[in-house]
């Protein structure tokens, strides 16, 4: 049997509750509703961290933020350290097994030689470097705004390691456009392929075309123009998985989509100069969002497709995470996970016959956030609910079976619950903070630059 062909989607600052398929009623985002349609979505789908960079790095390597050697949002200048070269990634890993290896989209994993998707494992890559960029003009400029020196604005849009200029194009479909290109090639080599597809909608600006805009003309302005840069990242994804099926590759290609954090409410959003926090993305039900590790911050859709080896219909509710794609992938592959340091499972099994996870701790860490989740039981540490701010709680805890928005606290109710989970969550943390000073030495920025 061939091989199969791998695409990971990925979105940024996307809220739980900004799908169709996730519960939203004032936009609807048809191809990504059928992709979750025709095979599984997940309704407890977390992201390994509240910002973008480290949850990259989770999604990317199979480990814990931590473990691969990124904690924090990492720096936009040209020399930026990020993934440090010894860790292996999805691309690495099938490109060892004879994968054409591609990404299209927003790296944000650092711009250092060693750190640049070429060193780590892609063949051919298109996209920018730093965590935000203007959608026409592709330029970073968030140091703009810092006081003192800050940061000259810098062009960031490339290929294969090329610097290259596309003033005017849209960058939501420029991805999508290069990502069919990709396929092309791959199918034309008739060899097996990965695809990573990071769009960096809606992150701020807040840019989209009046095509997009004009389908959710009685949207509130805010609103509006978020629906408008996910309907382009749906149309873009619709289109990508047209291609695939029209080379004939639909049943032999496998499929993830999810986002690498909770909505921002930062006032950056609109470049407009005020203060104002923004309220375009919604996370549902759920408390918190970008930077917290209350569910709006960490929860986010997730969706596995793949016609003919995953039953479609299926909603599952087992706690899963970013981390857990790359043995996913390299499972489906025939590869040997053995060979590689993976805080992640497999989910062939659930996706494919039902078999849950076993059952599992999973971590999170953001400053001096601590959170776990054991089953329905979420505790979170210092809980943050806006950045900056001081906690909400010293210690929270929530049964997420019963109250997914985590209104009521119960660590009163529950103290040797509490006392074990802080004692492991601690012991967690601890372990890494130490791995971190020991092996970990790429310099974090200390400043929030996307």
């Amino acid at each position: 049997m061939a091989r199969p062909n791998f695409i990971v989607f990925l979105t940024d600052d996307q809220g739980y509750g900004d799908l169709s398929c996730m519960g939203a009623t004032d936009f609807r985002t048809p191809h990504l509703d059928r992709m979750a349609r025709e095979g599984a979505r997940f309704t407890d789908w977390y992201s390994n961290s509240p910002v973008c960079s480290p949850a990259r790095a989770a999604l990317l390597t199979g480990r814990f933020p931590g473990n691969a050697g990124v904690r924090s949002i990492l720096a936009g200048h040209r020399t930026a350290t990020g993934l440090p070269g010894h860790v292996p990634t999805i691309a690495t890993a099938l490109k060892g097994l004879g994968y054409r290896t591609y990404m299209s989209g927003k790296w944000h994993l650092g711009l250092a030689d060693e750190s640049r998707p070429q060193n780590h494992g892609f063949d051919h890559w298109y996209g920018f470097m730093a965590g935000c960029i203007d959608y026409y003009s592709h330029i970073f400029y968030w140091g703009m705004n810092r006081r003192g020196p800050g940061m000259n604005p810098t062009h960031d849009l490339w290929e294969d390691d090329r610097e290259v200029w596309q003033d005017g194009t849209y960058f939501t479909e420029a991805i999508a456009s290069k990502a069919i290109d990709y396929i092309r090639e791959a199918a034309g080599r008739e060899e097996p392929f990965f695809l990573y597809v990071p769009f960096n909608a809606p992150h701020y600006p807040m840019h989209a075309p009046e095509k997009y805009k004009g389908r959710f003309p009685d949207l509130p302005w805010d609103r509006q123009i978020m629906a408008a840069m996910i309907s382009a990242v749906d149309d873009g994804v619709g289109e990508i998985m047209a291609e695939v099926e029209r080379l004939g590759l639909g049943d032999s290609t496998c499929a993830f989509f999810t986002a690498d954090n909770g909505p921002s409410r930062e006032s950056r959003n609109w470049l407009d100069g005020n203060q104002d926090p923004y309220y375009g993305g919604t996370t549902g039900k759920l408390k918190g969002h970008k930077f917290s590790l209350y569910e709006g911050g960490i929860r986010v859709p997730g969706i596995m497709h793949w016609p003919g080896t995953i039953p479609g219909g299926q909603v599952l509710s087992e706690p899963c995470a970013s981390m857990d794609v790359f043995p996913t992938i390299l499972s489906a592959a025939g590869g040997d996970a053995s060979g590689y340091e993976l805080n992640g499972t497999s989910l062939l099994p659930y996706v494919a016959d039902g078999t849950p996870p076993a059952e599992r701790d999973i971590y999170w860490e953001m400053n001096k956030q601590t959170a776990v989740r054991r089953g329905p039981w979420k505790l979170v540490l210092n809980g943050q609910l806006v950045e900056g701010a001081p906690a909400e709680d010293a210690v929270h805890l929530a049964n997420l079976q019963d109250d997914m928005g985590e209104v009521t606290n119960l660590a009163s109710g529950h103290p040797e619950l509490v006392d074990e989970l802080t004692a492991c969550a601690t012991a967690w943390r601890d372990v890494l903070e130490k791995r971190w000073r020991n092996e970990f030495t790429a310099e974090e920025s200390g400043t929030v630059t996307h």
